[in-house]
């Protein structure tokens, strides 16, 4: 059987969501550093695409059109026989699913490697057991393992991100239309998020941590988000006013991220976004209640979190069992605002005198 190390045209299969894909990024540079003369490819949905598309151990992204071209059981097929042609040596399973192990099978990838979990080890050719243990580590350690499983030579465990041109230069004209002045601190607020709305501090303690931030610093607020974000913008903007930006659905993932690396502080409920500032580097404050802050919180220094040790906390699930979300009513404006000016002592800026 010929062996992984000896791969020359690699694909590999990314994860399916923002955050997941950002806490990919140091094993991304893994399997580069592993392959400096192989051709990589990205097999990645559309949505999560931009995390890479500045990439430079990436050499190209192969878009999963699940609800297009590949949508159901005729586009899976239809995306096996685009990726058999292709002619891989190889693919390295990033994702899970039993799909993912499933897709590069019928596509006849000679090696297929990856976690033999969710059944799929039948599949593979190359499978690595999980360990137990990996639970709790950050999820960044989790895919590293994978690939010493494999016997590759792990690299640094930081993650990172590379910023897409166009998409900069968009961001820096946007700032420029709305910033006031340039002396005072950009600070973006991201109130929703994925799976459920446990995983959000409430949007009116978002919207009175905005009035006090312009009020007492001001701050000026871009408010990110998708369109589901924008009823919680819109009390934002209630309250702070012509000092927030809202950018709820307006924006592409490369241009908020572009965005994102202009902020001075990032306050984030547990988010792909969030994952997308660590990754900057950008001070953020991280609100966590229902989520394992162990295991998904920010993989950054500049990053600090903010939660309430309750004793129903972590239960990760998606609406509250108990009703009340205590684990984030407990959480007030001046806890989020302490910790935001925490992140801030190192720069300029200063109180507006009243």
């Amino acid at each position: 059987m010929k062996q992984l190390q000896e791969a020359r045209n690699i694909l590999i299969r990314s994860t399916n969501w923002i955050g997941d894909a950002v806490m990919t990024t140091p094993a991304i540079r893994t399997i580069r550093r592993n392959f400096p003369d192989a051709q990589i490819t990205l097999l990645a949905l559309p949505w999560v695409a931009d995390v890479f598309a500045a990439c430079p151990h990436i050499d190209q992204i192969f878009l999963y059109d699940k609800q297009g071209r590949h949508q159901g059981l005729r586009g899976k097929f239809r995306l096996a026989a685009e990726l058999r042609a292709k002619q891989y040596d190889a693919t390295i399973l990033l994702q899970n699913a039993f799909e993912a192990a499933l897709i590069t099978f019928l596509a006849h990838i000679p090696i297929r490697a990856g976690y033999s979990t969710d059944g799929r080890g039948l599949l593979l050719t190359h499978g690595v057991r999980k360990n137990p243990a990996i639970k709790k580590k950050h999820q960044v350690h989790y895919y590293q393992e994978m690939l010493e499983g494999l016997g590759l030579q792990r690299h640094e465990n930081a993650l990172e991100l590379f910023l897409d041109s166009k998409a900069k230069q968009e961001a820096e004209i946007l700032l420029a239309q709305f910033r006031q002045n340039t002396s005072r601190p950009i600070i973006g607020l991201n109130p929703g998020a994925a799976y459920g709305p446990a995983k959000c501090w409430p949007s009116a303690n978002y919207a009175a941590l905005a009035g006090r931030l312009a009020t007492t610093l001001g701050a000026q607020i871009i408010v990110f988000g998708t369109a589901a974000d924008q009823k919680a913008a819109a009390e934002i903007v209630a309250v702070a006013g012509e000092q927030v930006l809202d950018v709820t659905g307006k924006t592409s993932l490369a241009q908020a991220i572009a965005c994102i690396a202009l902020c001075q502080v990032f306050v984030t409920n547990d988010s792909g976004l969030m994952h997308v500032a660590a990754a900057l580097h950008i001070p953020s404050v991280a609100i966590f209640g229902s989520t394992n802050h162990i295991a998904t919180g920010p993989f950054s220094e500049q990053a600090v979190v903010v939660r309430k040790d309750i004793s129903c906390s972590p239960c990760l699930k998606t609406h509250c069992p108990q009703g009340h979300f205590q684990c984030m009513q407990q959480i007030s404006v001046e806890d989020v605002e302490q910790a935001v000016l925490a992140r801030l002592q190192n720069h300029f800026i200063s109180p507006i005198a009243t």
